[in-house]
């Protein structure tokens, strides 16, 4: 007897390097064939995907930006019919919810790509009234809002007035190419490293001004890029750094770097769930982060896999502290997996669609 499977959407922006990226794709390849029937749509080009997928249907429709593309996006729903649409990220996620207006019948679950308050520490502007708009009626045609973590989760419910019920909080997961280094690093001097955007709300040049104050040597490995760069680069002159400073624009060996670091440092003055810290941990690399809005306090366990500082003393003494490495690299990445091992987390989808799609 054949068993009639739930066809899912997957709608990204691009598959370019990025967390929101490699999530969704790493979920769309993962979820069990055998009850779900998976598309992955992509806005953008296939030339510029940073992420090999395999064993799933994925259309790329080819152009450079989200409204370009919605009169194909809309085509392609009216074909497939799909029972449920997945998107990520707020432009992607408003332009979808508008289209499916039209398809009332199809459930929508988006998934919330950061805390919105970052947006207003940031040099992001202020939305729209149109934005705002949008957003409401996107918040009404969604089903469920997936969370990155619990914070991103309460902001929602009490600053946003969205319904308890629509909303579920769904880690992170870990990619598998993040396995555990047997051993720590031999290195003369310590390693530390960054990885992430460069831009002003990741705390790069407080992180440069502790860095500054050591007393031991060091190397500091920055990689990522953006707006900030420039401003990064100055700060490390300005500091007189910059034999003890490096810069990796991209790189596919993020791991590698990763298990040849000692420390992995998180400057951020918030975020939604810090997918290179949690990384750097399942390799079984310690972190310094300071506390902040978001997801880092759902996976440093202080004292077992890294520390998180209140203010820059306490940075200050952590990067002291850590400098003889004295946390166990298998106990560091124990204590990640246990909680956002691929497996778990692509189970926790499954239940999600089964629930919505009344399979269960």
């Amino acid at each position: 007897m054949s068993v009639t499977k739930t066809n899912i959407l997957f709608v990204l922006p691009s598959l370019v390097a990025g967390g929101a990226e490699r999530v969704m794709s790493l979920i769309a390849e993962n979820i069990d064939n055998t009850i779900f029937n998976t598309t992955l749509l992509v806005i953008g080009f296939e030339k510029d995907k940073a992420y090999q997928i395999n064993g799933i249907k994925i259309v790329y429709l080819n152009k450079t930006r989200m409204l370009n593309g919605i009169p194909k996006l809309f085509l392609h729903i009216l074909i497939s019919k799909p029972q449920i649409v997945m998107s990520c990220m707020a432009h992607v996620n408003n332009s979808v919810a508008l289209i499916l207006l039209f398809f009332p019948k199809i459930k929508l679950v988006t998934r919330e790509a950061n805390i919105k308050k970052v947006k207003a520490l940031s040099h992001l502007s202020k939305k729209s009234n149109l934005g705002n708009i949008l957003n409401k009626i996107t918040i009404k045609r969604t089903n469920s809002i997936v969370c990155q973590s619990d914070d991103m989760a309460k902001e929602l419910i009490t600053e946003f007035k969205v319904s308890k019920s629509k909303v579920i909080v769904i880690n992170n997961p870990i990619s598998d190419e993040f396995t555990f280094k047997h051993g720590s690093p031999k290195n003369n001097i310590v390693q530390y490293i960054t990885v992430g955007r460069l831009h002003e709300e990741k705390g790069h040049l407080r992180l440069l001004n502790l860095l500054s104050k050591l007393d031991f040597p060091f190397h500091y490995t920055i990689i990522g890029n953006g707006e900030w760069y420039q401003e990064i680069v100055n700060h490390v002159k300005k500091l007189n750094l910059k034999s003890k400073v490096s810069f990796i624009n991209y790189t596919n060996e993020v791991a590698k770097y990763l298990k040849q670091s000692n420390v992995f440092l998180q400057g951020s003055f918030a975020e939604g769930f810090p997918n290179a810290l949690l990384e750097s941990c399942a390799v079984g690399t310690p972190v310094i982060a300071f506390n902040a809005p978001g997801g880092t306090g759902e996976i440093i366990e202080h004292g077992i896999n890294g520390y998180i500082a209140n203010n820059q003393a306490e940075y200050l003494m952590f990067l002291n502290k850590l400098q003889e490495n004295n946390l166990d690299p298998i106990i560091i990445s124990q204590s990640v997996f246990k909680k956002f091992s691929k497996e778990l987390i692509v189970e926790n989808y499954e239940a999600l669609f089964k629930k919505i799609i009344n399979l269960k």
